[in-house]
Formats: C-alpha cells, structure tokens, sequence
C-alpha cells in the first residue's frame, strides 16, 4: 500500500477546494500514510514548497472559500525539464501518489506525471463545469449561487428604475454558469457561446414583446465568452428606449464560502481520490455522474466533451419571455 502521498491544487480557485484537501488529508491519515501538502499547484511541486500535514492540520477549513494550499498556472511545468524536477521532488519526499485539485489544464499535468511513474489522480474543481467527463465540478453550486444573488440586488434597482441590466457572468469557454443563472435569476435573454444568436431576434425582438404585454424592466445575461456587455447595453437603450446598464461580475463569482452540496460533492471525491491511490490506481479521474461518485481513465476522461443541455436552453427561453 502507498504510504506517503500529496495534495496540491492548480488553476483557478474554486468553492470547495478546502472541503477536498481536508477529505484528502484525513483519509489518508486514517490509513496510517504520510500526506504532504504542497503549496501553489505545481510550482511547489517543482520547488519543493511544501509541508506535511495532519488530522488537526484541516480543522475548520470546509466552511472556506478559495484554497488554503494557494494555487497557480505553470508554463515551466509543461517542459521537459520541470516535469523532471517535479519527479526529483517527489523522490526526495518519498511522495509515491498524488492528487490534484483542478480543471482540464491541470489534468494534463497528473496525466503527464502519471505517464513517468508517479500515479495521480485528478478531482475536477472548476467554477466552469466544463470539464467534459463530469456531471458536476466542485464550486459551480457555489458560483451559481453567487450570481443568483448578485443579479437579485441588480433586478431591484433595474425594477426600481424600469431599467435593463445586462449582466456578464464567468464559464471561461463555456455556457453553462449562464445557462443555469440565466434560468434561476428568470433572464428575459440568456446568450452562450454554444447556441448562435441574433442580437435582433433574440434580445431586442424578445425585449419589445415583452413590453407589450406590460414588462418594463430586464435583465439580461451574458456569458464571458461572447463578452461585449457594455456595446450590447447602447444598443439596447438606443432600439428600445430603455434605460440599460451594463455590469461584469467578475471574480466575486470565485470566492465566498461553499454551499453544502459543494463541501459534500468535495468531500465525496476527496475521499474517493485517497481510497484509489492507496492501492497504487493512479491515471484516473474522480467524476460525478448521475448523481454516483465513480473514477474514468484520464486518457479517456480528457478526450470527452460536456455537451450543453440544448432543451434547457429552448425551456429557458419559453419561460422568460
């Protein structure tokens, strides 16, 4: 059995993050194995920045936003020679297994180290749930949750003022943060990059129908991929006549305390990460889908593709109209 193993996190933070290092850290420790932690993603891996942990090491961590083990992109990591140092690391700590918090990007690194005999398994935290193997990524409850709120206090001066609020909200390449807001916060247009879109028909048309029938404030929401909110908002005030106010969300949808289904789902894959590396099982995937917690080959796992659901885009639009 592994008896020594690390936990870092990579990429962009993510809700949940502290809920799947503490899972990580008491699992192991449970089984009686050292476990390291190592410190902003895989540079400390690289560096040799890290510290080892234990069960009192984790304590009150799940209520926390973001990562206690900070995290970061490496460019040096992707060549040859940092991928050697990151393995020379790992001897000298006796580090025989490792799990990595993060998106796609960070897979491909514990792919590559699992390839050179370090086995890895990958627990996909990502507010984007665009990881295509998964049903559910750690903080995307949480993020949506957050734009549900900021878009409701920006809905009560919109109302106030029979103005429109056109709203941009963070997925990186992906719609589906907008698709599932857009629906909770009852969006009158919701555009993602998946779906192609007539601004015409599709905002400014939807927008004076529902005028008719008696609607004077909007909102609408934006995916970050298509961006543009403060050009599409002069054109909505210059076709409709209505007032409209453009607003990014930015970063605010990263952090914040995890809701409950983020800390559980985290938990759930942290745990699961720890029961594979202990027996030696690396190249693999934590993944929820269908509600099960389950693992798939990372080979396989980098290869699917997360389609959006296209009968909640149509429903989305049917009932905000």
């Amino acid at each position: 059995m592994i008896k020594t193993i690390g936990v870092l996190t990579s990429g962009g933070d993510a809700p949940g993050m502290n809920a799947a290092i503490r899972a990580v850290v008491r699992a192991g420790c449970e089984l009686g194995m050292k476990v390291y932690a190592i410190k902003r993603g895989y540079n400390g891996l690289m560096e040799d920045d890290m510290y080892e942990m234990n069960l009192r090491s984790v304590s009150d961590i799940i209520n926390r936003g973001g990562t206690i083990l900070y995290s970061a992109r490496s460019s040096r990591f992707k060549t040859e020679e940092g991928m050697q140092d990151a393995i020379n690391t790992c001897k000298k700590r006796g580090i025989e297994g490792l799990v990595v918090i993060g998106g796609d990007g960070s897979f491909r690194g514990a792919r590559d180290l699992s390839l050179r005999g370090i086995p890895c398994v990958a627990i996909p935290g990502t507010i984007d749930n665009d990881i295509g193997c998964c049903d559910y990524t750690i903080g995307y409850d949480t993020s949506m949750n957050t734009i549900m709120q900021m878009v409701d206090r920006i809905r009560d001066t919109a109302e106030s003022h029979d103005r429109c609020a056109v709203v941009e909200v963070m997925g990186r390449g992906a719609g589906y943060l907008a698709l599932t807001s857009g629906i909770a916060c009852g969006a009158t247009s919701t555009l993602i990059p998946e779906v192609p879109f007539d601004f015409e028909r599709d905002v400014i048309d939807r927008m004076k129908r529902t005028q008719k029938s008696g609607k004077v404030h909007f909102v609408i929401i934006v995916s970050e991929a298509i961006g543009g909110v403060e050009e599409m908002a002069k054109r909505i005030q210059a076709e409709t006549g209505v007032e409209t106010r453009a607003t990014i969300l930015g970063h605010v949808q990263r952090g914040g305390s995890p809701t409950a289904k983020d800390r559980i789902v985290a938990s759930q894959m942290g745990y699961h990460a720890v029961q594979l590396l202990k027996d030696g099982i690396g190249n693999r995937v934590v993944a929820m889908q269908k509600e099960k917690i389950l693992d798939i080959d990372i080979f396989e796992a980098l290869n699917m593709k997360n389609e959006i659901d296209l009968n909640m885009y149509k429903m989305s639009l049917d009932i905000s109209i």
